[in-house]
């Protein structure tokens, strides 16, 4: 019933919601603080879908990135001030089980709506005060990219197999490379007869460190047939078989999230499968949620926003959303 009632009220609200909009009174002040800098194109999309919802239902409205790209610490000060100028609503990513719990906790002591996006605790309304969680299950996520992957697999020899932890200890990061290894463990126990070699690499997320990194792990192991990255910086050691003048292929690669750099690499053949994790709705549909909890007296609720896969003769069509900002 509660998702009846969301799907209808958004439906007026996005129709031009007279009934709705007639009960609203001054406009909402809503703060988006994440663990990401400006830097990321990923987070551009979100941005999109955030301002977009925002100009729908006319609120006031900030996305407060952080300086240094996955810094936890400034993510939680960035709450702190933002939570001082007492908010109605407050979306987040919550990449740590413990560095924001007490935040949210306060935030939500003084009647502010809080909301997770993109990132949720491991334990999810267990483990943390927010009240709903839209975006991507990282497990599910990381399995099926190493299923559809597997697909790619030689038909005979020797798998090795190299996992890029781009964020240890962040949850998005863990869970999608715990999602990846399921699957080869799976693989690996399905094919007793073949060797399969499963290694981690704490690779980073900065696409100089992850290029030096991995391209470090391919000199030694020049066996290596296939990369995952846990984000979206294996484009980046595209860029270093192009360098060194391996062949598309040779070195099978995959990862998350669609950007320009990617679709690129995908069209180039360097990237076999891609995961779309449909970052404008995590921009989106929380500014929505928060709206309908003010103005309709809805609770927020869960949105699981994919785990789309995405293969080469997908790019043609992604390819213009992507330059419109929107995947």
């Amino acid at each position: 019933m509660k998702k009846l009632l969301i799907s209808a009220a958004l439906g007026a609200v996005l129709a031009g919601g007279s009934a709705i909009g007639s009960r609203a009174q001054e406009p909402m002040n809503i703060v988006f603080t994440h663990h990401s800098s400006a830097s990321n194109p990923f987070w551009q999309a979100v941005k999109k879908g955030f301002d977009d919802a925002c100009a729908k239902i006319q609120a006031n409205c900030q996305m407060v990135f952080t300086q240094t790209e996955g810094s936890i610490e400034q993510q939680s000060a960035n709450m702190q001030a933002a939570l001082a100028a007492k908010p109605d609503a407050l979306i987040t990513s919550i990449v740590d089980n413990n560095a924001f719990d007490q935040i949210i906790a306060d935030a939500r002591a003084a009647g502010v709506t809080v909301i997770a996006s993109n990132v949720d605790d491991t334990e999810g309304a267990t483990g943390n005060a927010r009240q709903a969680f839209i975006g991507q299950g990282f497990i599910p996520a990381g399995y099926e990219l190493g299923k559809k992957m597997s697909e790619f697999f030689p038909k005979e020899g020797k798998i090795r197999a190299l996992v890029g932890v781009s964020a240890p200890g962040q949850n998005w990061s863990e869970q999608r490379a715990a999602g990846v290894m399921k699957f080869l463990e799976e693989y690996k126990a399905a094919n007793g007869g073949r060797e399969v070699v499963i290694e981690r690499l704490d690779t980073g997320t900065d696409g100089a460190v992850v290029a030096d990194r991995v391209g470090a792990y391919l000199s030694a192991h020049p066996d290596t047939t296939v990369y995952f990255d846990t984000g979206l910086w294996h484009a980046y050691v595209a860029q270093v078989l192009i360098d060194r003048g391996i062949e598309p292929g040779k070195v099978l690669m995959g990862g998350f999230d669609i950007v320009s750099e990617v679709l690129q690499q995908m069209e180039a053949g360097y990237i076999q499968v891609q995961v779309d994790q449909q970052p404008y709705m995590q921009g989106f549909m929380p500014v929505m949620e928060a709206y309908l909890a003010k103005n309709v007296g809805l609770l927020p609720a869960d949105i699981d926003t994919g785990k789309g896969i995405i293969v080469k003769e997908d790019v043609p069509k992604l390819k213009e959303l992507a330059a419109q900002g929107v995947r």
